[in-house]
C-alpha cells in the first residue's frame, strides 16, 4: 500500500492517484481486495464477482472477529425489502455460503434481510471502481482496521476522491494506436482507426470510403453486441442495425461506425447474460438490468464525441434512434446537424426489448412499432418498482 510520503507522481506515466485506480481496476478483474480510502475510513473491498467458497471463508479469516458486510445498491436494496437512499450495507451471518452471498447480491428469489448502515464515500467508489472493472456492483466490506497491517500493506491502496472523475481522466488518455485498410464486402474499403486508452479498452473507428469531412459525416454510434453483431442473435436489433448501418454508409459514399465496447448497455457480457436470465423470468430488459444493482443503461457516449474531435469530424449526421447518444454528441461539443432513423426488422423474439426500448427509454421507434403492442411489464418484481 502506498505511503503518504511517497511521490505522487511518475510524471509523464501519470500521477500516483490515476496508477492506483488503474492498478486498483486489475486486482478487482482479478478477484483481489482492494483498499478504498477517504478522510474519514479506509475499508478492504472485495468484488463478490468471481467469489468462491475458498475466497469467502479466506476474506472472512482476514478481517476476523469482525465480520464482513454486503455492499450493495439502491436498486439491488430494493429486491430484498430495503427502501434506501443510496448503497447499503447488508449484515452477513456467520453461516453464509458462498451461494448465499451469491443469491443475496444476483438471486432473483432471495432471502430478505436487514441494512446494516448506509454506504459512505469510500464503499460508493469502491461500487464505481467494480463498475470499471466490469464487475457486478456487490461486494464484500470490510473494515481496514480490522485486517492485520502487514496483509493490508500488500494490498493496493485507492483514494475514493481519485474515483470521483474517474471517466473524465480516463478519456483524457485516449489515443489512435493503429490503423490499417481492410477490404470489405460488396467491394467497400474501410480504414480501421483503432483507439486505446489507460485502462485498455479499445473502442475503434471504421471508416467507410472517403467521406468529406469539411461537410457534415454520416455516423453511427454503435454499442458493440457480440450475440447480435456476431452471431445474429434475433432477442436484440443490434447485428441488425450494424449491418443496416453500413450498407446505408456505403451507398452514401462514405461515413463512420464508431464500434465501441459498451456490451450490454455496458454491463458488459458476463453481465449481459445475466440480465438475459432475469428477462427469461419475465422481466424486461431495463427492469432486469435493475435488479441486478446497476443503472438500467450503463453507457458513456463522452467516448464517442471525444473520437469524433480525435479524427476531425466535427460536424455529423448521425443513424439513430436513440435520444441518448445524440444529446451526448452535441455535449461533447460535436454539431449534429441531422438524424437518420436506422429501422430493422421485428421479430417475435425481439419485439418486447423493442417496445420497452421506445415506451421506457424514449427511443424513436414509432414508425417502425406502428400497431405493434407496448411491452407487458408483468410479472413486475420490487426490483422494478
Amino acid at each position: 500500500m502506498q505511503s503518504e510520503n511517497m511521490p505522487r507522481g511518475l510524471g509523464p506515466f501519470g500521477t500516483a492517484d490515476d496508477i492506483a485506480v488503474q492498478r486498483g481496476i486489475a486486482e478487482f478483474q482479478a478477484g483481489r481486495p482492494v483498499v478504498i480510502a477517504d478522510a474519514d475510513e479506509q475499508i478492504v473491498a472485495l468484488p463478490v464477482d468471481g467469489l468462491t467458497e475458498t475466497t469467502w471463508v479466506a476474506f472472512k479469516a482476514l478481517c476476523a472477529p469482525v465480520p464482513p458486510r454486503l455492499l450493495i445498491t439502491k436498486r439491488r436494496a430494493r429486491v430484498i425489502g430495503l427502501e434506501v437512499a443510496g448503497p447499503v450495507f447488508v449484515a452477513a451471518a456467520a453461516d453464509d455460503t458462498r451461494d448465499k452471498i451469491w443469491s443475496l447480491a444476483v438471486g432473483l428469489q432471495c432471502e430478505r434481510r436487514s441494512a446494516a448502515g448506509m454506504a459512505g464515500a469510500a464503499a460508493t467508489r469502491a461500487i464505481d471502481l467494480a463498475k470499471l472493472a466490469q464487475r457486478f456492483p456487490a461486494l464484500l466490506v470490510a473494515d481496514a482496521k480490522a485486517v492485520a497491517p502487514a496483509v493490508l500493506a500488500q494490498m493496493i491502496m485507492v483514494r475514493a476522491d481519485a474515483l470521483a472523475h474517474v471517466n473524465d481522466k480516463i478519456l483524457d488518455t485516449l489515443e489512435i494506436v493503429s490503423e490499417a485498410r481492410i477490404p470489405l464486402p460488396d467491394g467497400v474499403t474501410a480504414r480501421f482507426c483503432v483507439f486505446r486508452d489507460a485502462v485498455g479498452s479499445s473502442p475503434l473507428a471504421i471508416i467507410l470510403g472517403e467521406p468529406d469531412f469539411s461537410k457534415p459525416v454520416n455516423v453511427r454510434v454503435h454499442s458493440a453486441c457480440l450475440t447480435g453483431d456476431v452471431f445474429g442473435s434475433r432477442r436484440c436489433d443490434c447485428g441488425a442495425q450494424l449491418r443496416l448501418a453500413m450498407a446505408q454508409l456505403s451507398e452514401a459514399g462514405g461515413g463512420i461506425v464508431l464500434y465501441l465496447e459498451q456490451e450490454g448497455r455496458g454491463l458488459g457480457l458476463a453481465n449481459k447474460m445475466r440480465a438475459y436470465t432475469l428477462q427469461d423470468n419475465g422481466l424486461d430488459t431495463m427492469d432486469a438490468n435493475m435488479m441486478l444493482g446497476f443503472d438500467d443503461d450503463e453507457r458513456n457516449y463522452a467516448v464517442a464525441a471525444r473520437m469524433l474531435k480525435m479524427i476531425g469530424a466535427n460536424r455529423v449526421q448521425l443513424l439513430t434512434n436513440n435520444p441518448g447518444k445524440l444529446e451526448a454528441l452535441v455535449q461533447g461539443g460535436v454539431e449534429v446537424c441531422a438524424r437518420i432513423a436506422l429501422h430493422t426488422e421485428i421479430n417475435p423474439e425481439n419485439r418486447r426489448y423493442l417496445a420497452t426500448k421506445a415506451a421506457r427509454a424514449g427511443h424513436w421507434l414509432d414508425d417502425m412499432l406502428d400497431g405493434e403492442p407496448m411491452p407487458d411489464r408483468e410479472p413486475q418484481h420490487e426490483a422494478a418498482k
